[in-house]
């Protein structure tokens, strides 16, 4: 098997306070998901992880684009937004994709949505709540909102690596 190499990703700071230190696992776990799609054709990003599930990696990228959506714009910063790509009728349709998928696009839409999220995080302090609320009717604070998109992404980071094995028997980072 070949061991991954990637550009440089943002390595946490071990003394941060804070804000910095959710920041900075999450932009970690941001670039290595992107960095789990380095080096492969589009073909490849689609390949399905293992039949019957229909998993690939611009499907994880797609979906984590509309997560950072969700969760910074339409629930942090209150925007009223449609979805990216699921819908009331297929609410998982951000995993899905054609043979018209394409990185560039992919990874355009997921970078325009992570800039967007910091943004929004950027206008509210740790402690401030939303201002959307979630399925339960409450508020999240962005404390939060960073640990859960923390574990979103470590979550499916594991995911990203058993698929890019699968796909190209690369391992590592």
């Amino acid at each position: 098997m070949a061991l991954m190499t990637f550009t440089e990703r943002p390595e946490p700071a071990i003394d941060a306070a804070e804000r910095p230190m959710l920041e900075g696992w999450l932009d970690y776990h941001r670039e290595t998901l992107i960095a789990k799609c380095a080096g492969l054709t589009d073909a490849q990003l689609r390949e399905a992880s293992v039949p019957p599930s229909a998993l690939t990696l611009l499907g994880l990228v797609r979906h984590l684009a509309e997560v950072e959506r969700f969760w910074f714009r339409e629930i942090l910063a209150g925007e009223e937004l449609p979805h990216l790509y699921s819908t009331e009728e297929d609410p998982d349709a951000d995993f899905r994709v054609s043979d018209t998928t394409t990185w560039a696009e992919t990874e355009a839409v997921w970078r325009a949505e992570t800039s967007a999220a910091r943004e929004s995080a950027a206008a509210f302090g740790l402690d401030d709540f939303s201002r959307g609320v979630g399925s339960a009717g409450k508020p999240f604070n962005l404390r939060w909102i960073y640990t859960h998109m923390i574990e979103e992404y470590a979550r499916h980071n594991g995911h990203a690596d058993l698929v890019r094995e699968r796909v190209d028997g690369a391992t590592g980072v």
